[in-house]
């Protein structure tokens, strides 16, 4: 058997107990949902637009859904953009003038979903975001169709 000097066991020891901390700080979980800052995600996740009709973003943590009104949107087309992450998938019910004219989902995987919206008359418009995985985050934008 050999003997190390004690000056090498304690290096040796050293090594060991750097590289456990490492494989240990590499596989922690991202932060939780609940902490995340919706804000910057949402910059990064959703592109650049003007016109904005509609918007939101936030947290499902629980099945309720959330409910954003417009008081008055014009007769025409639309594409809603959403996004979400945390896993599993949110729905967004369209509404204008208490009638439900679309229903959209997107997975929650920070990909981008888009879907063409007709109003047919001019009048309030609610967006109510959903999902039973919670919990998630969420964005969305509605803009004029180009």
């Amino acid at each position: 058997m050999a003997f190390l000097p004690s000056t090498w066991r304690r290096a040796a020891l050293l090594a060991v107990a750097a590289g456990t901390l490492a494989a240990a700080t590499g596989c922690q979980a991202p932060g939780s949902i609940t902490d995340a800052d919706v804000p910057a995600w949402k910059a990064k996740t959703l592109p650049a637009a003007s016109g904005i009709v509609l918007e939101d973003a936030g947290k499902i943590l629980n099945r309720d859904p959330l409910v954003k009104d417009a008081a008055r949107v014009s007769a025409g087309n639309y594409t809603l953009t959403m996004a979400c992450d945390g896993g599993g998938k949110v729905f967004f019910a369209v509404s204008s003038a208490g009638s439900q004219i679309a229903d959209a989902g997107a997975a929650c995987n920070g990909s981008l979903e888009t879907v063409k919206i007709k109003v047919a008359t001019s009048g309030p418009l609610s967006i109510s975001t959903s999902s039973v995985d919670a919990p998630l985050i969420f964005a969305y934008q509605l803009v004029p169709a180009a």
